[in-house]
Parts: structure tokens; C-alpha cells; sequence
């Protein structure tokens, strides 16, 4: 069951077919009979109107409304004084000539057609021809049937009277170009007043059938000036007072076939080509004037939205010139960062707002010539968007904008003019400036630094040794036997020493990483390939003793195969020394360290050697792993178990490694230990 809101649409769409199926029954009548009785046409039967009907039925009911118009139309035109056979062909002919032009102007299923551009009209002046030429060839056939009149002029009579019919009523029904009338009210009653005082005067002379045509300049001014359907109306008026004479016997196409001898339905085919030419004269028109006010509120629509984003627009500047180079826009932001008024600059040319030195600095960085054109044009390109160049304000400052310059270009391909758009960036380079040079210095605070380190470390190398020596000849008894007390002080007293110049030993390895500078990375022929299970044997040899004093149990496992790196020895056992170390260091006593070195190649597929240190001591916090290798840094684990360190050995295995093409990687856990990889490409 059909909701009760859908009813009384259905109702009025039923109410208002039945009028129109009442209006084409009258008017078809009414055409019938004001044909020629001696004639075989049927006038202008309006099967525009019935073409507007069968849009607005519904699909599955288009059938059944075909038989109905059928129907309607054979009745008119029988009822207008022509044979009933004939008045069942012609009749026919109507319903055809209506489905035709109904499917094919509603060809997406829908209730209504557009009538606003090109494709619009092209589809609807194609399917008012094919519903010409099925009507003429219903005519054609009937009267093939019947005898009745001559197939020829049947058929032209017919096909050109519905052609009109189709061209002239249906778009009063369109969906047209909406749009009010672009003519005043003394403008449009004039063109009112032409239609019909000149309409009559042009349509009552027999004798001359081309002064009709000097109605279409009255009809093509309407169709250019007012409203769509008041053209539209205007055409009809038009029409009908022809219709009117010409059905009255009156006027030059009444007088046409007798003068010249033809036949009566000649006529009706005049004035159906009169009709015709009338209504392809003014329907194209008003399209087109309907799609240049659409262009145009669109391009003005355009054209305000874009002043508004550019008067807006307060922290950029916009700048355009002309063809000739000359200011044209110069927007609000112009204004603010460069201190000229719009006013003070529009029609000038752009050099004055550059340094006189501007262009050929742009033209040396850029290798062009020093011309303002030339520099111009390549700053066009779109690789120079956001070129720094300097603005010389009106109080004379220059200031430093990053700029973007363009071509405006027309639809044509031509080119209009140039834009510029750019925003001050002065503080910004003066920063950048600032921090370079900070930078600088800094680098030079820290080679005076990094010198100085050096030499105190030398410095400092040298007595401590001379007292490590002292101590040992104390602890020996070379200076008399020591009291118990006096060698538990001269011990911590060497403890501290050796941590001491353990301490200077890693400063000054890390003052010979920084002066090697690149030089491990493509070594030099001095440094020789080496077997690297040597120095890591010898590294893990220093450290042995402490891990046997602390109880830990230290494997090493070296290849079978020798396994060679471009790497100073001194340098390996270096990192061998500080990873196995801080292995022993960090491990609880009883538990183990374990070190080997295999072949191995890199994620890259790239042959190379690994060395990895595997412990079981204290691991390391997942969010500190990052940090190890910065200088001084230890873990909170280490700081809060007291467990002594400079923090500068894993430090120091990052610039072996960074200067030897090679790459460390750590896995721990807290509590079950960590695993150091190194990996370095084989020699």
C-alpha cells in the first residue's frame, strides 16, 4: 500500500495529464479542422504537448499512455473531417513521433529534461528530427495504405508540421537557464510592443512571404535580453498569430500555393519551416545567454573569493604586474612589509622595490646574465620557488623574503602578466646566521677543549706512572717492610692510581679518534689487513685476572679460520678491552662472560666479521639503551649500585667504529644480562 503522502501527488499528476490529454484532443481538433478541407495534412496538431505528457508518466505505464494518446489523436483527426483509416495512421504516427522523443529526451530515466547547454540542445534538436521523421514516415505509410493524398506530400507535411510542434511547445516545459531578464521594463514593453505591432504588419501582406522574417530580429533581441520563458512566450505569440492568418486563409503562406500553382498542404509546410526557423533561432540563444551569466557569476564569484583571500591575506605579499612588467596588484601584505601604499605603486615597475646590487647577485648565483629580465625569467622555473632575494622597503631597510615568482597564463596559452608571492624572512636568516656562527664557535671552544684534554692527559701520564712505580717498590719492601695499616694504604693509593690512568688512557684514545679524523674509513696502505683473534686475545687476557678476582667465569671462542680486518690491532684490543670489561664490571659474581668472533655478513649481504660479548650481569633499561655511547653517560642501574666508571668506553667504541666502516648493536634485559654485537667488513 502506497503511503499516504505519495496519493495526493498522484492525484495531481493524474489531474493534470487528464487536462493536457484534454488540451490536445481540442487544439488537435481545432488544427484538423482549420487545415485545408481539399488537403491531406492535419495542421499543426500539438504533438509537443503530448511528448510533455508522456515525459511525466512513468515508465512501466508508458505503454498503456501510448495507446491512450493514440487513441486521443485518432479521434481529433477524425473528428477534424479526415477518413477514419487515415485518422488511425496519422494518429498512430502522433503516439510514435511522442514515444520517440520522450525516451530519447528522458534517456536517464528521468521525469524531466534540461534544456541549458550545448549537449542539452544537441539531444533535443535530435530527438525532435527523429520524431519528424517518424511522423513523416507514419504519414508516408498511411497514405501508401489508404490512398489518401500523395506520400511525398504527406510525408514532408506531416514530418515538418510535427518537427515544428516538438521544436516550439516542449521547452516551455524544460528545465531552462535561470536567469531574470538582463533588459529594464521600457526595454522589454518595446520588445513586447515590436511582436505585436510588427508581427501583424509583416504577416498580412500576401504578396510578400519575406517580410515575415523580420519578426526573428525581434524574437532573437527577446531571447537576448529578457528572461528565458518570456522569450519563449514571445516566440509563441509569434506563432500563433501565423498560425491564426495562415488558418484564415490570409497572409503570403495562404496565398503561396495557389500563386504558384502547388499543392494546398504546401502551406502548412511553409509555415512549419517558418515555425521551425523561428524556434532554432531562439532556443540556442537563450541557452547561450543563460551559459555566459552562469559563466560569469561563476567567474565573479571566483574573482571576489580570490580578491578576498589575497586582501586578506596580511603576513604575504602578492604582487602582480602586466605583460609590460607594471604593478596591477599590490596586496594589503605588500603594504605591511614593504611600506609603500597601493596607490603609491600601481603602474610602476618592480626594480625599485630590489637593491640596486639585487640582480646581479642573482644573476652570479643563478649563471645567467645581469639583466632584470633574464634573472626574472629564471626565477620563473619552478625549481627557484622560495629564492631568498631582498626587498628594499620604503624607509630604506632591506629585508630578506623567500619568494616564489609566476607566469599568468590566459585560456589561450598566452601570457597575461607575472605574480609574486612572498613572505619576509629576515629573522629567520639572521637566526640562522647567528647559530652558524655560534656553531663555528662552539667548534672551535671544542677543539681548544679537545687540545687541552690531550695535553693534561700527558701531562698528567707521566707522574702517575712515576707513582705507580714508587707505590710497587713500596709494596716489594724496597724502602724497609710496611706496617699492615701502611700496606692497606699504599693499596687503596694504587687502586685509585690505575683507575686514574685508566681514566687518562681512554681521554686520550678518544683525542686520537677525534685527530685521525676520516682516515679509517678508506685505510691508508699502511694500515694492513689483521687477524683479528690476535688483539682479541690479548684484550681478553688484560681483563682476565679481574673477572677470575671477581669469581666470573670468562670463555672465549676464536674462529678456526682466520678472520682479517682493516683495523689498527691497537685499536681492536682497545674495543675488546672496554666491551669484556664493562662485561666483568657489571656482573654479578658467579656469573659468566662469553666472547667469540665468527664470519658474518652484514643485513646488506656484505662479508665482514663479528664480535660479540655476551654477560649475565645487571642489563640495561630499554629507554637508556640509545644513550650508551654518549660521552660520560651511565646507566641508572650502574649509578645506583655504586659501581665505579667514567662512562667514556662505550663512547670510545663508537668512534673506532665510526672511523673503521663498522656498527655495534646492543640486546638487553634487565636483570639477565646484555649482548654486545660488533661487526666490521672483512679485509
Amino acid at each position: 500500500m502506497r503511503p499516504a503522502w505519495i496519493r495526493p501527488i498522484a492525484e495531481r499528476r493524474a489531474l493534470a495529464l487528464s487536462a493536457l490529454a484534454l488540451v490536445c484532443l481540442v487544439v488537435g481538433w481545432t488544427a484538423t479542422r482549420a487545415a485545408p478541407a481539399n488537403g491531406h495534412a492535419i495542421g499543426l496538431w500539438p504533438v509537443g504537448l503530448a511528448t510533455v505528457g508522456l515525459i511525466g508518466v512513468p515508465r512501466r505505464l508508458l505503454a498503456p499512455a501510448a495507446v491512450v494518446l493514440a487513441a486521443i489523436a485518432a479521434t481529433s483527426i477524425a473528428g477534424g473531417g479526415r477518413p477514419v483509416g487515415v485518422a488511425v495512421g496519422y494518429g498512430l504516427g502522433v503516439a510514435a513521433d511522442c514515444v520517440v522523443v520522450a525516451l530519447l529526451l528522458t534517456g536517464a530515466g528521468r521525469r524531466s529534461w534540461r534544456l541549458r547547454t550545448d549537449e542539452d540542445l544537441a539531444r533535443y534538436l535530435l530527438a525532435a528530427l527523429a520524431g519528424g521523421l517518424v511522423g513523416g514516415s507514419a504519414g508516408a505509410l498511411t497514405s501508401l495504405v489508404t490512398g489518401f493524398g500523395t506520400p511525398v506530400i504527406v510525408a514532408l507535411a506531416l514530418g515538418s508540421s510535427q518537427l515544428a510542434s516538438q521544436l516550439v511547445l516542449p521547452p516551455l516545459f524544460a528545465d531552462l537557464p535561470e536567469h531574470g531578464a538582463i533588459a529594464g521594463p521600457v526595454e522589454r514593453g518595446l520588445q513586447w510592443a515590436f511582436v505585436l505591432v510588427v508581427t501583424p504588419l509583416v504577416f498580412l501582406p500576401r504578396d510578400l512571404p519575406s517580410l515575415t522574417f523580420l519578426a526573428i530580429p525581434v524574437l532573437a533581441w527577446g531571447a537576448l535580453r529578457i528572461r528565458p520563458r518570456e522569450a519563449l512566450a514571445q516566440l509563441l505569440a509569434v506563432l500563433a498569430f501565423a498560425v491564426v492568418t495562415t488558418s484564415s486563409d490570409l497572409g503570403p503562406y495562404a496565398a503561396a500555393p495557389r500563386d504558384l500553382g502547388l499543392a494546398t498542404d504546401v502551406r502548412g509546410i511553409l509555415l512549419a519551416a517558418y515555425a521551425a526557423s523561428c524556434s532554432l533561432l531562439v532556443i540556442p540563444l537563450l541557452i547561450r545567454v543563460g551559459q555566459h551569466i552562469e559563466a560569469r557569476r561563476h567567474a565573479a564569484s571566483e574573482r571576489d573569493t580570490l580578491d578576498r583571500i589575497v586582501r586578506s591575506t596580511h603576513g604575504v605579499a602578492i604582487i602582480g604586474t602586466g605583460p609590460d612588467g607594471r604593478i596591477t596588484l599590490f596586496n594589503p601584505g605588500a603594504e605591511r612589509l614593504l611600506g609603500y601604499t597601493a596607490a603609491e605603486v600601481l603602474g610602476q615597475r618592480t626594480e625599485p622595490l630590489h637593491p640596486a646590487s639585487e640582480v646581479g647577485r642573482l644573476a652570479e648565483q643563478l649563471g645567467v646574465e645581469a639583466d632584470f629580465s633574464v634573472v626574472a625569467a629564471r626565477l620563473m622555473h619552478p625549481d627557484m620557488a622560495g629564492t631568498e632575494i631582498d626587498f628594499v622597503r620604503r624607509d630604506g631597510e632591506v629585508r630578506t623574503h623567500s619568494m616564489t615568482l609566476s607566469r599568468v597564463v590566459d585560456d589561450r596559452g598566452l601570457v597575461v602578466g607575472h605574480l609574486s608571492t612572498s613572505e619576509d624572512i629576515t629573522e629567520r636568516v639572521r637566526t640562522q646566521q647567528a647559530l652558524e656562527e655560534a656553531l663555528e664557535r662552539m667548534r672551535e671552544v671544542d677543539a681548544v677543549k679537545d687540545a687541552f684534554v690531550s695535553s693534561v692527559s700527558h701531562e698528567l701520564r707521566t707522574p702517575i706512572t712515576s707513582i705507580l712505580g714508587y707505590l710497587e717498590m713500596l709494596t716489594d719492601g724496597s724502602f724497609g717492610p710496611m706496617l699492615p695499616d701502611q700496606e692497606k694504604a699504599v693499596g687503596r693509593i694504587a687502586g685509585n692510581s690505575r683507575r686514574l690512568l685508566s681514566l687518562i688512557d681512554d681521554l686520550l684514545v678518544l683525542s686520537r679518534l677525534q685527530g685521525m679524523g676520516d682516515l679509517l674509513a678508506e685505510p691508508p696502505p699502511e694500515v694492513a689487513p689483521v687477524e683479528v683473534g690476535g688483539p682479541v686475545a690479548t684484550g681478553c687476557a688484560v681483563v682476565a685476572p679481574a673477572a677470575e678476582h671477581a669469581g666470573i667465569d670468562l670463555a672465549v671462542d676464536l674462529p678456526a679460520e682466520a678472520a682479517r680486518v682493516r683495523v689498527p690491532p691497537d685499536l681492536v684490543e682497545r674495543v675488546v678491552i672496554n666491551l669484556v670489561g664493562n662485561a666483568v664490571k657489571f656482573t654479578p659474581s658467579g656469573g659468566r662472560v662469553r666472547v667469540r668472533v665468527a664470519p658474518a655478513s652484514s643485513e646488506d649481504g656484505v662479508p665482514g666479521v663479528r664480535l660479540e660479548v655476551e654477560d649475565t650481569g645487571i642489563g640495561i633499561p630499554a629507554d637508556e639503551v640509545g644513550l650508551l655511547f654518549t660521552r660520560f653517560f651511565r646507566s641508572s642501574l650502574a649509578q645506583r649500585q655504586a659501581i665505579p666508571g667514567s662512562g667514556l668506553g662505550l663512547s670510545i667504541i663508537q668512534g673506532v667504529l665510526d672511523r673503521s666502516g663498522g656498527r655495534i648493536s646492543v640486546r638487553s634485559q634487565v636483570g639477565e644480562g646484555s649482548v654486545f654485537s660488533v661487526w666490521w667488513p672483512a679485509a
